[in-house]
């Protein structure tokens, strides 16, 4: 019998997750491949000095500015299209049933917010990439704010989500795990960001390390996207909207 038992809501498509997880997972791959072939180019180099270049180590920005310009407008394209749809799927999925509906207004509107400022970052990660330091550099840095605060404010608005979902829904472990990890990751980042902001005018080098550290930490993040999708597999569609929990409360048990 492929019916689900408790609902009747019709066949169980164990794989139909499949189609949506890969976003995720290819904005990950696809940044942290090119962070570390722009390092890794920077490096068999012999670590050369940019015109752009202030310090000793090179800024991300100095080597996409300086002969992988391109590869830096493609990754930065990739990830910022992956980032935005990983939550336009994740919030379709909570208003489809296939995730845990939202059970407040609340929670809507934190996961549209979420979504918008993920859309605002993933803009501002393709304009930096575009506008770059070496001819642009008033222009890059502004992007560059847009960016980071625009995935800020999608990551705070995303946790706070979780939270709220977390809190409705006290038996759903796995939904705690995934706030857990957002969390973590997010708020290390935002400061780690806050110093790099500081050091970005006082000490180059220690701008241009934790720039990369912020860049490679980021890959995490994305990653908690795939935990978060894969949570639908074998939900079909209808399962968890906030009517049928509201019926049927057990079905929160063992599937979040």
């Amino acid at each position: 019998m492929t019916g689900n038992l408790n609902t009747g809501v019709g066949p169980v498509h164990p794989h139909r997750h499949w189609q949506y997880v890969w976003l995720p997972l290819l904005g990950a791959a696809v940044w942290f491949g090119m962070l570390w072939a722009m390092l890794i180019v920077w490096l068999a180099k012999g670590r050369p000095r940019y015109v752009t270049q202030e310090g000793s180590i090179a800024y991300i920005s100095d080597v996409g500015a300086s002969g992988l310009k391109p590869l830096f407008i493609v990754g930065c394209a990739i990830t910022a299209l992956c980032f935005f749809l990983s939550l336009v799927v994740e919030r379709f999925f909570r208003h489809t049933g296939r995730l845990v509906g939202h059970m407040h207004r609340r929670e809507t509107v934190l996961g549209t917010l979420a979504m918008l400022g993920s859309f605002i970052g993933g803009l501002g990660l393709l304009l930096l990439s575009i506008f770059d330091t070496k001819r642009h550099t008033s222009a890059h840095r502004a992007f560059l704010l847009v960016f980071i605060v625009g995935v800020a404010l999608s990551a705070i608005f995303t946790i706070v989500e979780y939270r709220w979902l977390s809190k409705d829904f006290a038996e759903a472990r796995k939904l705690r795990h995934a706030y857990v990890a957002k969390a973590v990751i997010a708020l290390t980042l935002i400061c780690l960001a806050i110093a790099f902001g500081i050091t970005l005018y006082s000490s180059t080098e220690a701008g241009a390390v934790l720039e990369w550290v912020i860049a490679f930490g980021f890959t995490f993040y994305l990653l908690t996207f795939f935990y978060d999708l894969r949570l639908s597999k074998g939900i079909a569609d209808g399962e968890l909207t906030r009517e049928k929990i509201r019926e049927h409360p057990s079905l929160v048990h063992g599937r979040v």
